[in-house]
């Protein structure tokens, strides 16, 4: 079922730096430079709604774990709406540059408590969007092994909890065959503008307007 939005929704995002980036967490209208402020751009040309609001709430660098602490400030107290996930891609990084390992029954209670928060505290509509990984360098292929189990808790959460899930993952693989992988993801994990726009597009097409 479409994720039906209404003229006066807060919408937030919350995340690493796929979400983040780079906006200035100093100001709260602040979207960054990637899907999130091409998702608003967008929305308020379909909606023209002064009173949608848009919240750009990712940090770079942050695993599921990170989330957990800043539930309260960033997230619940802004009171919103829709609230979409995109998370886990530092969980796998973690492991292969600093041997921190996020085991997938510890991501997945994490993930699980911080939805179970949510849905206590505002009980609003939730959008997980998959993490994704391309080979770029090849040896990001390895990271496959973490990334895959982490991909299914996602998938398995979203059934939990009623969300809407975005499957990015495989939409950044079917479009590797289109044009090279690292057009969409330079180092295999950030997206280009041209990967910005595919995590908007696949939001947006979920989106009943």
């Amino acid at each position: 079922m479409a994720l039906e939005l209404k003229p006066n929704d807060i919408l937030l995002f919350f995340g690493d730096s796929v979400t983040d980036c780079g906006r200035d967490r100093a100001k709260l209208d602040s979207l960054g430079n990637g899907y999130v402020n091409q998702i608003n751009a967008r929305l308020g040309h379909a909606l023209a709604s002064p009173a949608l609001r848009v919240i750009n709430q990712g940090c770079s660098g942050h695993r599921v774990y990170d989330l957990e602490p800043r539930l309260e400030t960033d997230l619940l107290a802004h009171k919103p709406t829709v609230v979409t996930f995109l998370i886990g891609i530092n969980d796998v990084w973690r492991r292969y540059d600093r041997n921190l390992i996020s085991a997938a029954a510890d991501f997945a209670a994490c993930y699980r408590r911080i939805l179970t928060r949510i849905v206590t505290g505002l009980n609003p509509r939730l959008v997980l969007m998959e993490p994704f990984l391309l080979p770029v360098p090849p040896d990001r292929r390895a990271w496959r092994e973490d990334l895959d189990p982490k991909i299914g808790i996602v998938r398995d959460l979203a059934l939990e909890f009623g969300a809407d899930l975005i499957p990015l993952d495989g939409q950044f693989t079917a479009a590797a065959t289109r044009s090279p992988a690292d057009f969409w993801l330079p180092d295999g994990v950030h997206p280009s503008a041209a990967g910005h726009a595919l995590i908007a597009d696949a939001w947006l097409e979920n989106a009943r307007l």
